[in-house]
C-alpha cells in the first residue's frame, strides 16, 4: 500500500505558468539567447519529487530547464543560435561538418548530445569531447 501511495504521488504532473511566473534565470536565458523570440507556453513539470520547466518559443524552440533553472535540452527545426551551444562542441561541428548546423543540444548526467540539421546525432562527453556517431 505505502509503495502504490509513493508512485501515485511521484506521477508527473504539469501546469502551464504564466510567464511572468517564470523564474528570473530562465528569463534571462531566453531574452539573452533568443532575443527576437516570444515566450509561446511556459510549463511547470513535476516528475519524481523534482520540478522542471519547459519553455515553447516562437519559430518552433523548445527549452527544457532542470530543478536548479539550468538549461538541460534545447530544440528546434532551425539553427539553434551558437551562443548556447559549448564552445567546443561548436568548435568539432563547425570544424567536421561545415555544411550543416545544430537543431538540437541535450547534457545529461555522463554525456552530451547534439542532431545535426541532416538528423546526425552525436555525443560528447561533459568536457566536449566527441566520443561517438549515435545511432
Amino acid at each position: 500500500m505505502l509503495f502504490l501511495s509513493i508512485s501515485l504521488v511521484a506521477c508527473e504532473k504539469e501546469t502551464i505558468i504564466d510567464e511572468d511566473k517564470l523564474p528570473d534565470e530562465i528569463k534571462t536565458f531566453v531574452s539573452t539567447h533568443f532575443p527576437d523570440k516570444k515566450i509561446l507556453q511556459s510549463v511547470k513539470e513535476f516528475d519524481d519529487f523534482s520540478t522542471s520547466y519547459r519553455v515553447i518559443l516562437e519559430g518552433n524552440y523548445q527549452l527544457v530547464f532542470d530543478h536548479k533553472k539550468e538549461i538541460e535540452e534545447i530544440e528546434g527545426i532551425e539553427k539553434l543560435p551558437d551562443s548556447v551551444i559549448p564552445v567546443k562542441i561548436l568548435d568539432y561541428v563547425s570544424a567536421n561538418y561545415p555544411a550543416n548546423y545544430i537543431i538540437k543540444w541535450n547534457k545529461e548526467k555522463t554525456h552530451q548530445e547534439v542532431v545535426l540539421g541532416n538528423r546526425l546525432e552525436l555525443e560528447f562527453n561533459n568536457d566536449g569531447d566527441f566520443l561517438r556517431i549515435d545511432n
